[in-house]
């Protein structure tokens, strides 16, 4: 059987190409470098006016769902906090040690809350505030019956807060082409029986306070470096 030479180029080139991918093939997991993230101890129960509220316990989801939480994610946290007015605030935090891929990395709470039959609005992007520097948000509307649900949400690779999409690509690339796997976090905030004007503003209070009591030493791998902010 006769074999063109167009065809050995190709074939050539695919080899090539596969060989280099083995050898940029990210083998330095960044968490092992830094302190380790433990949500439960890092993230205060009680700050700034808000404590958590016990009486309001999360939807334990289901078997099948929780197996692939636990694979993707090194470690999760879900808590209610109410503030002095009686407002409440859901945060879910979910921490992954390699976001070196779409396949490994964080889910986003559009395709979450769509799999447990919300129907999710994809609202504008956001900023928030935060001394001097705006981090990057994007704002969903959720809704199931009479339940609505403004939800914000952003996503760290390292220390760097990013969104979804082509920003987090980028981020990704940048990591596997100096040999690292990256680890990150999707923290995401929500609120019930507001309109999402006013859980929007709630939502945004309940982020700046917890950002302002929070460890400095570990500030960053939540909320994004200040070296690194407006790249986003």
């Amino acid at each position: 059987m006769k074999i063109s030479v167009g065809a050995i180029v190709v074939c050539a080139a695919m080899t090539a190409m596969s060989v280099a991918a083995e050898r940029l093939k990210p083998t330095e997991r960044v968490a092992d470098l830094k302190p380790k993230i433990m949500l439960e101890e890092q993230v205060p129960a009680t700050f700034a006016g808000w404590t958590t509220d016990k009486a309001m316990i999360p939807i334990a989801p289901s078997p099948d769902v929780q197996a692939t939480l636990n694979r993707l994610y090194s470690a999760t946290l879900a808590r209610t906090y109410r503030n002095e007015q009686g407002q409440r605030v859901m945060l879910s935090i979910a921490y992954g040690s390699d976001q070196s891929s779409e396949a490994t990395s964080v889910h986003r709470p559009e395709f979450c809350y769509s799999a447990q039959g919300f129907r999710v609005k994809t609202l504008d992007k956001g900023v928030i505030a935060l001394d001097g520097y705006e981090l990057p948000v994007q704002r969903l509307m959720a809704n199931q019956g009479p339940r609505a649900e403004p939800i914000t949400y952003w996503i760290t690779i390292n220390d760097e807060a990013t969104l979804p999409g082509i920003a987090r690509k980028l981020e990704q690339l940048r990591y596997g082409l100096q040999g690292k796997i990256p680890d990150g976090l999707l923290f995401r905030v929500s609120t019930v029986g507001m309109t999402p004007e006013e859980g929007f503003a709630v939502q945004d209070r309940f982020i700046k306070d917890l950002y302002q009591v929070f460890d400095a030493g570990f500030r960053d791998r939540y909320f994004g470096s200040s070296t690194n902010r407006g790249r986003a």
